[in-house]
Parts: structure tokens; C-alpha cells; sequence
């Protein structure tokens, strides 16, 4: 019979100097991990709370038991509702299951023009750029890209300036969250305003999507022919979905690209490597999501050690993929690492920078698809020279620059 034990915990004291700091939620996964490794407990709520930075940990948490390990509703529920990101149980598996051929396959060819326009449009721009000597913002520049292919994909038509304008909302509600009341009333009252205005642009998207002259159908017209079969297909719903996929659609595609280049700009030497190699070691860097949270539903034996039901389970793809045990010289961009024939961690779960298992990123292969389509076009204008760069990242739903980016293409 097996021999369990239970998993360290950092002492009180400790969590209570991090509190005492006030500093980043990653400050106290840091610790926690540097004093009890791959599985390290600590308490800062009502339950315990176990952070999983082994590679077979985490496959069993994600990829093996997703059954056992479930999300709970959390702060982004007030922007994404009932969506795909946040929905569970059957009504997470149908609306998976509808979304998921969007994404792969044939859904994924019907898109290769949309993506091809909208990088092309960004490349016109950057030698405008280049012939002026512009300084511009290159997260900025990522942003509008990133949001410009989303939007054609969800509706068929090119980002015009006006909605560019108004979906800036997303972006605040989501910088808003991690310093929204505690209270879910009282966090959605303070940016009542901003989701107002995002539900005007999803319902203006839903109207025109229902007309008989909209353009050619993308993910919006599905979700409206699901509304014709299905009752649970509300506009309601489809305005979630819609939102859902905004934001996990630009989000993080726009701080990979931004991540890469400034990589780049450290690390010059990786310039001629494989595009698709680039966004990979950047989303080892920087994952896509930096952490994955879940909710122990019952009594569990993870790598020998007990996990209680109702146990809060933190799994960090942020610190896992900069562990020297699994990826030596963990800090230095090397896309090397990503080339054909490279030697890599041999563990499923040491690489997941989209999740891993039934609850992985659903557009992980059109989240790679635009990010190469992107650099192809951009990298042989020139070398971005920036004026400043950031000097910390902001935790939220994705990790990202904290600051301006401003540069001029050389």
C-alpha cells in the first residue's frame, strides 16, 4: 500500500510578512516553492491551498483528473459570465464541444485569410513606420493587431477605430480586477460603467452578425445558429461567449508579442531563429496563463501526498517553466530549445503555457497561428530600437509588460 504524507506547509509567520510586504501573489508562490519544492502548501483564505509546480503533478491535476480538480467561479465571472472560460459541468462540455471546431482543422483554414489581412495591415503600418522614424508603442501596436484578428474571426469585418475605441473597456475591466472589492456586488458597481459599454458592442456585433447583407459568417454566426437549435443559446449566452473569446483571444496574444520583442531586443543573437520557435520559448517565459487555479472536489493522493477536498490547488506554469531542473539557464531566451531534434523535458506537464488536458486553451492553434503570421511579415522590416522599456509585470489574467514600450523600427 502506498505510503502518503501530507504536503508542507509554509509557516503562518511567513505568509504573514508577505501579507506585512503587500507585494505580488507570485512573491509568496516564489517562497513557497523555494522552501518546499514541487508541491507546497500555505493558507491565506478560508481553505488550504496547494501550489503544483511538478510537471507530474500537474498532469495529473489537469491533464489525468480534471473530474476531481474543477474551476470555481472567480472575479472575471462579472466580465465573461456564463462562457466558455468560466462554465462548468455540461453546460462547459456542450459549449466546448460547439466551439472546439472553430479552432482546429477545417475551422482553422476559414480563418488563415482573416489572419493574413489583419497582419498585413499591421506590417503596412510598421513601414510607415520605419520610413518616418516614428517612435511608436509596441504593446499598443500588438493590442490592435491582436484584437483586429480576433474581431474578424468572431465576426468576419476588419476592427474599425470606433470599436477599437470602446473595447478598450475590456481592458480596463480586466487591469481593474485583481483591485476590485472583495464583494461581487460591489466589484461589479465599480465598473458598471465599462461593462455597460461592452454589452452595447456585443449586442451591436449580434445584431448586424443577424442581418441579411452581414459579411461572411465567423464564430459569431455559429453561436447564432446554435441559438436556433438550442433554447440555453440566449443572447445572453452568446454575448458571454463573445466576450470570452475577446479577451482570451487579444489578451494574451498581445503580451506574447509584446514579450517576444522585447526579448529580442535583449537577446539579438535569437533574431534569425524559426518564428513558431520565438513564440514558443517566449510563452515558456511568459505563459499565456501564468497560473491556473482549482478546486479540490474530493480527498486525492497527488505525487505521495494527501489533498484534501476542498483544498484551493494553484498550478503555475509561470515558475514551472523557469525551473533550472527542467530547463537549464531557465532565464536566457534560447528558441534553440524549440528547434527540431532539441532536447526538452521528457514530462508532459513541463511545458504548458495554454493549459493542459479538457480544460486546455480552446485557440491554442490559432493563438500560434497569428503570432507567426505576425512576425513573418515584421521581422525582415528592420530591428526595433526601444526608447525605454518596462522594468516590472503586472499579474492579472495574463503577466504582462508594466509600463510603455516605446520604440522606433530600424
Amino acid at each position: 500500500m502506498q505510503q502518503t504524507r501530507a504536503v508542507p506547509e509554509l509557516a503562518p509567520e511567513a505568509v504573514e510578512q508577505w501579507r506585512a510586504a503587500g507585494t505580488d501573489l507570485l512573491d509568496l508562490l516564489t517562497l513557497a516553492r523555494r522552501t518546499h519544492g514541487g508541491l507546497a502548501g500555505f493558507r491565506i483564505g478560508p481553505h488550504p491551498t496547494v501550489l503544483v509546480t511538478d510537471p507530474a503533478a500537474v498532469q495529473h491535476v489537469l491533464g489525468r483528473h480534471p473530474d476531481r480538480y474543477v474551476k470555481r467561479p472567480h472575479r472575471a465571472r462579472m466580465l465573461v459570465g456564463d462562457g466558455v472560460l468560466s462554465a462548468t459541468g455540461d453546460a462547459w462540455k456542450r459549449q466546448r464541444r460547439l466551439l472546439q471546431s472553430q479552432f482546429t482543422g477545417t475551422g482553422m483554414r476559414r480563418y488563415e485569410q482573416r489572419i493574413a489581412s489583419a497582419a498585413r495591415r499591421t506590417a503596412e503600418r510598421w513601414a510607415g513606420y520605419r520610413r518616418t522614424g516614428e517612435t511608436f508603442d509596441v504593446a499598443e501596436e500588438m493590442r490592435g493587431f491582436a484584437l483586429d484578428t480576433v474581431w474578424r474571426a468572431l465576426t468576419g469585418l476588419p476592427l474599425d477605430d470606433r470599436t477599437d475605441a470602446e473595447l478598450r473597456a475590456v481592458e480596463r475591466v480586466v487591469a481593474a480586477m485583481p483591485t476590485l472589492p472583495g464583494d461581487a456586488a460591489d466589484a461589479r458597481r465599480a465598473v458598471a460603467a465599462d461593462l455597460a459599454l461592452i454589452d452595447r458592442v456585443a449586442q451591436a456585433a449580434i445584431e448586424t452578425a443577424r442581418t441579411a447583407d452581414a459579411p461572411e459568417p465567423g464564430v459569431l454566426r455559429t453561436l447564432l445558429d446554435a441559438g436556433d437549435q438550442y433554447p440555453e443559446y440566449t443572447d445572453t449566452l452568446i454575448r458571454d461567449e463573445l466576450v470570452t473569446l475577446l479577451v482570451a483571444g487579444h489578451e494574451t496574444t498581445a503580451s506574447t508579442l509584446t514579450w517576444l520583442f522585447l526579448l529580442l531586443d535583449r537577446f539579438p543573437e535569437a533574431r534569425t531563429a524559426d518564428p513558431r520557435a520565438l513564440v514558443e520559448e517566449t510563452l515558456r517565459l511568459y505563459p499565456s496563463a501564468w497560473i491556473l487555479p482549482r478546486y479540490a472536489v474530493e480527498d486525492d493522493v497527488v505525487e505521495g501526498h494527501r489533498i484534501a477536498a476542498d483544498t484551493d490547488v494553484l498550478v503555475c506554469p509561470y515558475l514551472m517553466q523557469r525551473d533550472p531542473e527542467l530547463w537549464p539557464d531557465p532565464l536566457r531566451f534560447d528558441p534553440a530549445r524549440f528547434a527540431p531534434g532539441a532536447a526538452r523535458p521528457a514530462y508532459v506537464g513541463a511545458y504548458v503555457p495554454f493549459g493542459l488536458g479538457a480544460r486546455a486553451c480552446l485557440g491554442t492553434q490559432f493563438a500560434l497561428r497569428e503570432t507567426t503570421a505576425l512576425l513573418e511579415l515584421l521581422l525582415p522590416l528592420g530591428r526595433l530600437e526601444f526608447r525605454s522599456v518596462p522594468r516590472g509585470n503586472a499579474y492579472s489574467i495574463t503577466v504582462r509588460p508594466d509600463g510603455p514600450t516605446p520604440a522606433v523600427l530600424r
